[in-house]
């Protein structure tokens, strides 16, 4: 049986990725015309390299959160954790970006980064950690 802080870690690193899908596919106009530029384009790089990119953006993520929350690692769990800091250090670093889209854009933005920054910080709760250094089943309740 997973624990509590394991099952709500699934959910809110799962809402943190939709949100990101969400927010992608709003921006993905701007996120073209983006790609489409004569800098961009000159550098070989396109709509596929941009497919590709999101790709892996997402299989990444997917891989960590079943290593996780359905196999119980705890390198998964560090891996997602310094994937997490260094994607903090550059959503922090946006900001200084005055090209940085506003609005929905980085409400959704933020919003997605609490999420992961709560799920990652579930991972840290006693019943989680238990269970991911495989100290024997866990009694949800013995940890609250």
């Amino acid at each position: 049986m997973r624990p509590t802080s394991i099952i709500n870690f699934e959910r809110f690193y799962l809402g943190a990725m939709a949100l990101g899908l969400v927010n992608s596919a709003m921006s993905w106009s701007q996120t073209q015309e983006m790609m489409n530029s004569p800098e961009v384009a000159a550098a070989g790089l396109g709509t596929g390299f941009l497919l590709t990119t999101m790709a892996i953006g997402l299989i990444i993520p997917l891989l960590l959160w079943y290593f996780i929350a359905r196999r119980g690692s705890n390198i998964a769990k560090w891996i997602l954790v310094v994937l997490f800091g260094i994607g903090l250090l550059g959503f922090l670093a946006s900001f200084a970006n005055p090209l940085m889209p506003g609005g929905l854009t980085m409400v959704l933005g933020i919003a997605g980064m609490a999420l992961q920054a709560y799920a990652v910080y579930l991972l840290f709760q006693a019943d989680a950690v238990a269970w991911l250094t495989g100290a024997g089943p866990v009694d949800p309740d013995a940890f609250n």
